[in-house]
């Protein structure tokens, strides 16, 4: 197949159990997704519903327990540690409720971060975080610490980090869930913009409004796709 027209994400029939003791909890009970090159796609569902362990099968944290995951044509639900880390780093872009910055380190570094074990030469790493935070709108906000943004600040430092690699997809957990509702529309804005400008983004939400700039929702239900919906472009 073309690579242009193959999926960029593909899961077919994709099971994940957790043991507990005597009992197993069948967290996916047989996924099957495909989701295209520049794609905005939101994943929601209730609470226990699976979208969260999806994500995390998404990003390479985690391993199906059945059935197949292909990122970009390559078969990754086998592979060994050392080689999903590589392809989290180089193919995938995280953005969590929570930041997850450094505090310890300037925005500036914190973009840096996915640098270090990117195989990308240590004198272009300043120039190309400065890019990223500059596209994010808080380039102003290289030199501070993560202690001395906002909410919205600190969300755009993330993202600028998630983008630095730039990688094949853009996860997102819950990216407008520790903001106030004006600080979160304009992250929905800039999550936008980011897919009009070509980008895969793959977002999991309880937000309706945030899951109503997706071009496509997918809702799950107990392990399995409840429904889906897409939007005109």
């Amino acid at each position: 197949m073309d690579p242009a027209s193959r999926p960029l994400v593909a899961l077919n029939a994709v099971t994940k159990v957790y043991p507990r003791g005597a009992v197993s909890i069948r967290a996916l009970a047989g996924v099957t997704l495909e989701i295209a090159r520049g794609e905005f796609v939101a994943i929601m569902g209730p609470s226990g519903s699976g979208k969260s362990t999806l994500l995390s099968i998404l990003g390479c944290l985690d391993r199906p327990s059945g059935g197949e995951y292909w990122l970009d044509g390559q078969p990754v639900a086998g592979l060994e540690d050392q080689a999903l880390s590589r392809i989290r780093n180089r193919s995938i872009g995280f953005v969590f409720q929570s930041f997850h910055l450094i505090h310890e380190l300037t925005v500036l570094e914190n973009a840096q971060t996915p640098l270090l074990y990117g195989g990308v030469a240590e004198h272009d790493w300043p120039a190309r975080a400065q890019a990223c935070l500059e596209r994010v709108g808080i380039a102003h906000r290289a030199g501070h610490r993560p202690s001395e943004l906002s909410g919205g600040e600190a969300q755009r430092a993330a993202i600028a980090r998630a983008l630095v690699m730039e990688p094949h997809v853009i996860l997102a957990d819950e990216p407008t869930g520790n903001l106030d509702t004006a600080t979160g529309d304009e992250i929905a804005a800039l999550l936008e913009d980011l897919h009009r400008e070509g980008r895969t983004i793959i977002l999991v939400t309880h937000n309706e409004a945030l899951a109503a700039r997706a071009r496509r929702t997918v809702r799950l239900r107990d392990g399995r796709i409840d429904s889906e919906r897409s939007r005109p472009a």
